[in-house]
């Protein structure tokens, strides 16, 4: 939307203030005042820069200064570091070493305070990436900072860079789906678990993988009443554990079952479900209404490429991976030099993978720059350890989704 006179800012990661005015915008927008940009331009020379301060790239960061990297830059929109994990309040699940039996807000402070401690890392927040290119010797990144006195525009010149941009909540289209009262899941997470606010006061959730049933056990301990969890598909997709605390909440998941539209004057006041047949078609005399105020929409990610894209990083459809991904090897590095990849940016995966991902590019960009401290044996640990991870069988998507971009690496799509 269009804030303040600023054309095509992010409202939902833009904080409120005081006599702030947001307009609706068709389309591209345009800069009506083209002062707020006319400051001098600042230039940044850095190793290593990082976009992205989810778990992926906050451990690239760390991973990279062990090595020795002198200068490192972790640049992130939100206006603190930690991702997704400052508004994750459930207990991972793996092994100790990568944090199993930690919530993911306390998993975020550590990680926080291990990145604030390493001189060789410099945080820069609130800061949005807006264009990428390649030189002949460096990466030119073209950053927007958002300041009091006005935005700051930033050249940040990079021997390397690691994306680590997290992923987009997917939307579904249906008649109303525009009313105030209906969100993506994790924008749910955002007002209660960052902010202490709650959505609404009766959820209809759509959506019964993990999140959609994380969010919904996280509104119940809000105090929200969660009316039912609808699933477009036969069985539920998510750990059966997470289920079962819902189940004995007396909160019931219907599956084969989808939302039809949302009605109401102004606001979410109800929606219509639907049974689903085996070919996902809606069954004729099946609707129901369901009185709400609130609709959650759990029902997956999208890779977030567009930065890839820009720089030149070759990319592929892969549905196992949530859509289009940046074609990598085993380093992490994309089809063009010096440039990584690593968490939900590569594929759609747990924040497990993602911490050892993040890892495994740190260490390949540094050592891509000369600095190699058991490059090799640590590479290999750090493999071993995402294998582990996708041998069970709610890695059997991941899994396969690395063996095609594995096989897109290699010299073709033959799948």
């Amino acid at each position: 939307m269009t804030v303040d006179n600023v054309p095509n800012v992010r409202t939902c990661i833009t904080p409120l203030e005081e006599n702030i005015r947001v307009l609706e915008q068709d389309r591209v927008g345009e800069l009506s005042n083209k002062k707020k940009f006319n400051r001098k331009r600042k230039k940044i020379d850095v190793d290593i820069v990082i976009v992205g301060s989810g778990p992926a790239g906050m451990m690239a960061a760390i991973t990279a200064a062990k090595q020795g990297v002198p200068s490192i830059l972790l640049v992130d929109e939100n206006h603190l570091i930690g991702g997704q994990l400052v508004k994750q309040s459930h207990k991972f699940f793996g092994s100790e070493e990568e944090k199993a039996g930690t919530r993911g807000i306390d998993l975020a402070v550590e990680l926080m305070e291990q990145v604030n401690s390493v001189k060789t890392i410099q945080s820069m927040l609130k800061t949005t990436i807006i264009g990428c290119y390649n030189g002949k010797k460096n990466h030119k990144l073209i950053a927007i900072k958002r300041l009091i006195e006005g935005d700051q525009l930033i050249e940040i010149n990079s021997k390397s860079v690691i994306f680590a941009c997290g992923a987009m909540e997917n939307m579904l289209a249906f008649p109303g789906n525009d009313l105030p009262g209906v969100y993506g899941a994790g924008g749910v997470q955002t007002l209660m678990n960052v902010y202490g606010v709650k959505p609404g006061k009766k959820v209809l959730m759509v959506g019964a993988g993990n999140v959609g049933l994380i969010v919904s056990y996280q509104l119940l301990q809000a105090g929200v009443n969660v009316d039912r969890v609808v699933e477009i598909l036969p069985k539920i997709g998510g750990y059966n554990v997470h289920a079962a605390k819902l189940r004995r909440c007396g909160v019931p998941i219907y599956t084969s079952h989808s939302i039809k539209e949302v009605y109401g004057n102004g606001k979410v006041e109800g929606a219509i479900l639907v049974a689903i047949n085996n070919s996902f078609k809606p069954i004729p005399g099946t609707e129901q209404k369901v009185s709400c105020d609130t609709v959650c929409i759990a029902v997956g990610l999208t890779p977030s490429i567009r930065l890839l894209e820009q720089i030149g990083a070759k990319t592929e459809f892969i549905a196992e991976a949530g859509g289009h991904v940046a074609i990598h090897d085993s380093s992490m590095q994309t089809s063009v030099k010096g440039v990584y990849v690593a968490g939900d940016s590569s594929g759609i995966e747990e924040a497990s993978t993602a911490m050892i991902e993040g890892q495994l590019a740190g260490i390949s960009a540094a050592t891509l720059l000369g600095y190699d401290k058991q490059a090799d044996m640590l590479k290999k640990k750090y493999r071993k350890a995402l294998e582990g991870f996708r041998s069970g069988p709610f890695g059997i998507k991941p899994k396969i989704c690395k063996e095609k971009i594995a096989c897109c690496w290699n010299g073709g799509i033959n799948y």
